[in-house]
């Protein structure tokens, strides 16, 4: 019997990321959308006409006892008062990064999680990145040597500012560059190399208008020695590479987007032909001199996401630890610390006044 599956927001990230890969994993039954927008209604109705659309989550705790999991993907300031009732109505819950506005608040939710036995897991689809997974595979391997240092970028050009939450000065919204593509980076980053032992920061809002960091540069000293260098954008008009990965054996270069996100917003699914693949000409390249070749591209593939949550409904391990997350926020909070006070910041310094 399927897991019954209750969505909380159905913008962007539940519509085009959590709708179609709950929907996708066999397991798991879209029961439930909660959204009160009338387009995204008529969109979901659309879309998923088998689930029932709610106004508010009041609806969906009266339907508690229809369901096994609550997903959570409506703006940040929701996500820790969404996630808690949940909890408290007996409920798993998935939660969309980042999982709080603050790691104290992370780390509180999860203690009322663990104290009622209910499972808390963060959504970092980004773990399932094509190039992600080719880095990880090539530093396992040991192909690039010792690794000193590892770049990455999530840049675009968007020099207007749109509005919305995510524009929204207000510290819980958690708005802003660094809360949002920074978080990918940064959980990425841990993943790679390890647990960060002090960090330095660049956070800015350069838009006119902007009210929230827009250009962002963090740089992490891991514990292990590797240097991480991340920079997120609003204003990159050319790109550069979306990862570089430099070992004293070889170094790995890789351009564009992992293509997933584009598919998922245009509308294909896991499973159809080509999901999640790069053609050669998009591939990699790894070497150091005349010696360097191109690499295929893992097949990225965010179902594992709810592959994994279904084996952790059923007592297996979970596929995010909301422990990482919680590490991912301590970085992000000493990045904001690092900029405003224009020094390294040492991650057991974070909690400081």
């Amino acid at each position: 019997m399927s897991a019954r599956v209750g969505l909380v927001g159905y913008g962007l990230a539940g519509r085009a990321f959590h709708a179609p890969l709950i929907a996708a994993e066999p397991a798991l039954t879209l029961a439930a959308i909660v959204t009160a927008d009338p387009e995204r209604r008529a969109r979901a109705r659309a879309e998923h006409p088998h689930a029932a659309l709610l106004d508010d989550a009041a609806e969906l705790w009266a339907r508690r006892a229809e369901l096994d999991l609550v997903v959570v993907a409506s703006p940040n300031a929701t996500h820790v008062p969404l996630a808690r009732a949940a909890i408290e109505h007996g409920l798993d819950v998935v939660v969309d990064k980042p999982l709080a506005a603050s790691a104290d608040e992370a780390e509180a939710l999860l203690g009322e999680a663990r104290a009622r036995g209910r499972l808390l897991i963060p959504f970092h689809n980004r773990r399932w990145d094509g190039d992600f997974l080719t880095v990880r595979r090539l530093v396992e391997t040991g192909a690039l040597g010792t690794v000193v240092r590892f770049e990455s970028r999530f840049e675009r050009w968007r020099p207007e500012v749109a509005g919305g939450w995510r524009e929204d000065d207000d510290p819980a919204q958690a708005g802003g560059l660094l809360y949002d593509l920074g978080a990918h980076l940064v959980d990425q980053a841990l993943q790679l190399f390890g647990p960060a032992a002090a960090v330095y920061a660049e956070v800015e809002a350069r838009r006119e208008g902007a009210r929230v960091d827009d250009d962002v540069f963090v740089a992490i000293t891991h514990a292990g020695g590797v240097r991480s260098h991340l920079w997120a954008s609003m204003l990159a008009g050319q790109a550069a590479p979306r990862m570089r990965v430099v070992g004293d054996g070889a170094t790995y270069v890789k351009h564009g987007l992992d293509p997933q996100e584009a598919q998922l917003r245009a509308g294909a699914a896991p499973g159809d032909p080509g999901f999640g693949e790069e053609p050669p000409e998009r591939w990699g390249t790894l070497g150091a001199g005349a010696g360097v070749r191109a690499v295929p591209t893992e097949a990225g593939r965010y179902q594992a996401f709810y592959t994994g949550v279904v084996s952790a409904l059923r007592g297996g391990a979970l596929p995010v630890d909301p422990v990482d997350a919680i590490a991912g926020l301590r970085v992000i909070e000493a990045a904001r610390r690092s900029a405003r006070e224009r020094r390294v910041v040492p991650l057991d310094d974070v909690s400081a006044p």
